[in-house]
């Protein structure tokens, strides 16, 4: 029978002895049943059979046995009635039963207890008379006899000294206090059934000596370790519902030691498939278990450890392993965490732009932050935004705080590349400038520069002070894991890695390549003005100039990353960042021809101005040098051994005529270069899919090239018509809490919209061209549900963040499951 007939607790039992392990002996006694024990032939039947099971004599003899009633419901509810645990007990033969335990206080307390519930609900005794009899009575060897003597007097019969009648009278008492108002409250608090029935279970509680008996609770994995390793509470005495909870023991304390529970918690864990936790009683040295279940709430190393563990058992085999692990054990695992008490003082919330949990002093400005980390300070740069200059700082700070901008803004962006954890659009953060002096307030709290905050990239909580931080300690159990989820998925995973630094990083998390090279992020910092100089130069000679530097510095920087990738794939999209990103602001240009000439290029809206090939087109120098850096380095790293994939990748395109153009430009360089090295560089040529209009004309841009990335960043962004800073900070949050939103769409893919557009790139691109390379780079890259998506549109890869590419590997295999 299941749990609406046995209740919750039987059906436990009943599981429980199927396996073989060793429960307390007892009886159920079944939902349509229960009216029958408040009976005292039936009681006296169920008496006789508890006996039987448990070879021991109720209330007498060297080993006396005493019965303990308790109830489930159907289903898992709150506001049971408390257990009556000492049915049997009488003034008779108290003195034998105190002698076999050898302590009396807890034993009189817990009796106290029972006759109290026994006397209000099935007596007749009202309660506020027995409540104030114990509160006169302080010492419960005094509220026995008292209890006794007022059951008698001003009850409907008093308490019997047989155990069968006591037993029924337990039962009534049960049924009685499940139909109070208290118990009804308590049902329609949980939207269950107000006629919600019980099943009573009947248990005998085999008393010895208080040395070698209690009761406890234990689970079957250590939460700091992951590892098998019984945990839990040891209770010296008698179960019982108490204001007072008795003095724990760990289960070092456990007579026989923790050993006496490895059986039946690996047993129950094999079964269960997942950490396990009972409830167990010792009586007289031996154990029984009263219930057992899977433990609902364990930590990313239990579910990951114990994953390895089922499939070395046999229990489990690889792919539901890699199932029961989640992406979100993943990002737990790989990053840092805020030790948090729920004491801590949260000053905003923000966007959680970059996982990780990091602590330190506030500074504003990008050179600060620069200065105190060579000082050996830990610093957080607070910025309303930030730019390619600030990026040094950026990367000198433990963590980055923004009070404008969204996931896919420049410091998101940088700070998840570098792994720097970072909250971006907290917007009820105001950075005020009073002269020479700088602050940040958040409601009344004023942030000053050095001032302690922490933050939780993973929340987009900041908390005022210094937080502990559980450092990230990913289990060996982890790479095991990911080595299955790579086994099993379809889906290509590479990185976004701008830096020799970063594919190092992306290859030691399991990379396979590189899907995206953001070719303006190697200006960032001390090598800005390079590029300034090329957009800012008016004429050919000093464009020339600028651009023989550029190369020269891309050459450098490609042949880092080519090294740092290895033999692999490496997509290296040739510049595309706003205008906005390069021009100088008027007091930081070097001259005044450059702050004039920055001000007549300035943009309305830089995101839709001139940026990617247009850039390109207006200096038709700039594509030909990056490519022929990047073709030179290509040779350099050859030399070492290395030969990467080389992929050139020309974005923002919405014309094919415009991706000809360019592809023109790449091929020359290529021939250039070929030319003076007498060496054919392989490589292929793509185009970024950014733009509704490139998404369906993709079978023309598939005539010229030959793969195709979705850089749905910006094709979000352009296909809803939202500026994506601006929207993530003031907009989303409200449509996502009326309803209009069931996710930011640039945190998880919109598969209707910007996937529609998508899924035609993918069906004209394949006609024109079946073999065509297609994958995306946008920050869906490492989203589990976008990641689900391109599995079922067929991409060959996805790409992310060099932290992302672990959840990468598990989504992509836990969505090849899903099919």
């Amino acid at each position: 029978m299941d749990a609406r007939a046995l209740g919750t607790h039987g059906r436990q039992v009943d599981e429980l002895i199927s396996l073989g392990l060793p429960t307390v002996a007892g009886v159920t006694v079944p939902v349509a049943e229960v009216a029958s024990l408040t009976e005292p032939d039936t009681a006296g039947a169920v008496v006789e059979l508890l006996q039987q099971l448990s070879g021991r004599t109720a209330g007498h003899g060297e080993r006396p046995m005493l019965i303990r009633l308790t109830a489930s419901a159907p289903v898992a509810v709150a506001g049971l009635p408390p257990d009556l645990p000492v049915i049997g007990l009488t003034p008779r033969n108290s003195a034998a039963v105190l002698d076999a335990v050898g302590d009396g206080s807890v034993l009189h307390e817990v009796w106290a207890g029972m006759l109290r519930m026994i006397g209000e609900h099935a007596l007749g005794v009202p309660s506020a008379r027995l409540g104030d009899l114990l509160l006169d009575l302080a010492d419960p060897r005094e509220q026995v006899p008292a209890l006794l003597t007022a059951l008698a007097h001003e009850g409907t019969e008093p308490f019997p000294d047989d155990t069968a009648r006591q037993l029924a009278l337990a039962a009534r008492t049960m049924l009685a206090r499940w139909e109070t108002p208290r118990a009804a409250r308590a049902r329609r608090a949980q939207k269950l059934p107000p006629d919600l029935p019980l099943a009573l279970h009947v248990q005998a509680l085999v008393l010895g000596p208080w040395q070698d008996s209690g009761y406890g609770t234990a689970t079957s994995r250590d939460a700091e370790t992951g590892r098998f390793r019984p945990t839990g509470s040891f209770f010296r005495g008698v179960r019982r519902s108490a204001p007072r909870p008795p003095h724990a023991e760990d289960l070092s304390a456990l007579p026989g030691g923790p050993g006496l529970l490895e059986h039946a918690l690996l047993t129950l864990e094999q079964h269960f498939a997942g950490p396990a936790s009972v409830e167990f009683e010792l009586r007289d040295g031996e154990l029984a278990l009263l219930s057992a279940r899977v433990e609902a709430s364990t930590s990313a190393r239990v579910t990951t450890c114990l994953a390895v563990d089922l499939v070395r058992s046999g229990a489990r085999d690889e792919p539901a392993a890699v199932e029961q692990v989640r992406p979100s054990d993943v990002v737990e695992l790989m990053h840092a965490q805020l030790s948090l008490t729920g004491e801590e003082r949260e000053l905003v919330r923000g966007l959680p732009a970059s996982p990780g949990a990091a602590c330190g002093e506030v500074v504003f400005t990008s050179d600060v932050a620069v200065q105190r980390a060579a000082e050996g300070h830990r610093v957080v740069l607070v910025a309303a935004e930030t730019t390619p200059a600030d990026v040094p700082g950026l990367l000198a700070a433990a963590g980055v705080v923004t009070t404008n901008g969204g996931l896919a803004s420049h410091a998101a962006v940088v700070a998840r590349g570098a792994g720097v954890p970072a909250v971006c659009g907290a917007s009820a953060l105001r950075i005020n400038r009073t002269g020479d002096t700088t602050t940040a307030t958040a409601g009344e709290h004023v942030l000053r520069e050095g001032d302690l905050v922490s933050l939780d990239g993973r929340t987009g909580a900041v908390y005022a002070g210094e937080l502990a931080i559980t450092a990230a300690r990913p289990p060996e159990q982890l790479n095991i894991v990911l080595g299955w989820a790579d086994t099993l998925r379809r889906l290509g995973v590479r990185a976004n890695a701008d830096t020799g630094r970063d594919a190092r990083t992306a290859v030691e998390l399991g990379a396979e390549g590189i899907g995206l090279c953001r070719t303006e992020h190697q200006f960032l910092g001390e090598r800005l003005p390079l590029i300034r100089r090329v957009i800012l130069a008016t004429d050919p000679e000093t464009e020339g100039r600028a651009l023989a530097a550029l190369a020269r510095a891309q050459r450098e920087d490609f042949r880092d990353l080519l090294l740092g990738i290895g033999s692999r794939p490496v997509t290296v999209r040739l510049l595309d960042a706003p205008m906005h990103e390069f021009l100088p602001a008027p007091d930081q240009a070097e001259d005044e021809a450059a702050a004039v000439r920055a001000a007549a290029l300035r943009e309305a809206n830089p995101m839709l101005g001139v940026r990617g090939v247009r850039l390109a087109l207006l200096h038709e120098r700039l594509y030909p040098a990056q490519a022929e850096a990047l073709f030179s380095a290509w040779l350099d790293v050859r030399d070492q051994g290395v030969t990467p994939e080389l992929e050139v990748m020309i974005p923002l395109v919405s014309l094919p005529a415009e991706l000809e153009t360019a592809a023109r430009q790449v091929r020359a360089s290529a021939d250039a270069v070929a030319e003076r090295s007498g060496v054919d560089i392989p490589y292929r040529l793509g185009a970024m899919v950014e733009t509704p209009r490139a998404a369906v004309m993709a079978g023309e841009l598939s005539r010229t090239a030959e793969f195709l990335s979705f850089g749905t960043n910006d094709l979000t962004q352009l296909t809803y018509g939202f500026c994506r800073d601006d929207v993530e900070r003031r907009i989303l949050a409200r449509y996502q809490a009326t309803g209009l939103l069931s996710a930011s769409p640039f945190v998880e893919l919109d598969t209707a919209g910007v996937g529609g557009l998508i899924e035609i790139a993918v069906r004209q691109a394949r006609a024109v061209r079946p073999g065509i390379k297609l994958g995306i780079c946008g920050e869906h890259g490492g989203n589990p549900a976008s990641i689900a998506f391109c599995d079922r549109l067929g991409l060959d890869y996805v790409s992310c963040s060099p932290a992302g590419v672990p959840v990468a590997r598990l989504a992509a295999a836990h969505a090849v499951s899903a099919t």
